[in-house]
């Protein structure tokens, strides 16, 4: 399960027996606040210093975009690993040396206690080092909550959940979710079991095969 640092994450990783894999971007956003507090006074400064190892390590994924996972697995193996090595280090010289409260002082400590779930995604070339992609999937969500302000019931925020991680996931398999869910509602009344179920799921349909109407 890829995240942000929110420790209420745990648990759920722990009672599902899931794998934590960290969100760099976050990592890298508190970099950037920090530097942009610090104004033009110091430009070569720990803030500036942990925000440009960070880019080195997109400029690796940039490289590696295109790749197939095992090539990308190799690639950040002889790229980043590096730059995390260097990281390490420089990141345990500079904790001492700054106040854990300022700016500066809360990214690297956020880095620090991320570390094992930020490097984790060195492990396969199928991992992303942020979870962005998802974030932006959800971001229509979160910008409609102003329009619809909050839902009823646990019940109906389930029911909500689930739909929109239903269509999310229906675009993220190339289906257009109108044609994909008016498939769903069309062939779910006639499923008696859970494999008739599943072979509706988005990952199971062929985009070729639904057409719109």
């Amino acid at each position: 399960m890829q995240s942000d640092g929110y420790e209420g994450y745990n648990a759920v990783v722990v009672a599902n027996g899931l794998t934590a894999l960290g969100c760099m971007a976050h990592a890298r956003r508190r970099f950037d606040e920090a530097v942009k507090a610090q104004g033009k006074t110091k430009r070569r400064g720990k803030a500036w210093r942990g925000l440009a190892l960070i880019q080195k390590l997109y400029r690796v994924e940039k490289q590696a975009r295109a790749m197939t996972p095992d090539e990308r697995y190799r690639y950040r193996l002889e790229h980043a690993q590096p730059v995390f090595d260097e990281m390490r280090a420089w990141l345990e010289a500079a904790l001492p040396q700054v106040p854990p409260k300022n700016a500066t002082g809360t990214a690297l400590h956020y880095l620090y206690a991320q570390w094992d779930k930020l490097t984790r995604y060195l492990e396969d070339g199928r991992l992303e080092i942020d979870n962005n992609l998802c974030e932006n999937a959800v971001r229509p969500f979160v910008m409609g909550r102003k329009n619809w302000l909050f839902s009823d019931s646990v019940a109906g925020v389930t029911s909500s959940a689930n739909l929109y991680s239903l269509i999310e996931t229906a675009k993220s398999h190339g289906l257009e979710p109108y044609v994909y869910l008016r498939e769903v509602f069309i062939k779910l009344p006639q499923a008696s079991t859970i494999e008739d179920i599943e072979v509706l799921l988005p990952v199971n349909i062929d985009a070729k095969h639904i057409k719109p109407r």
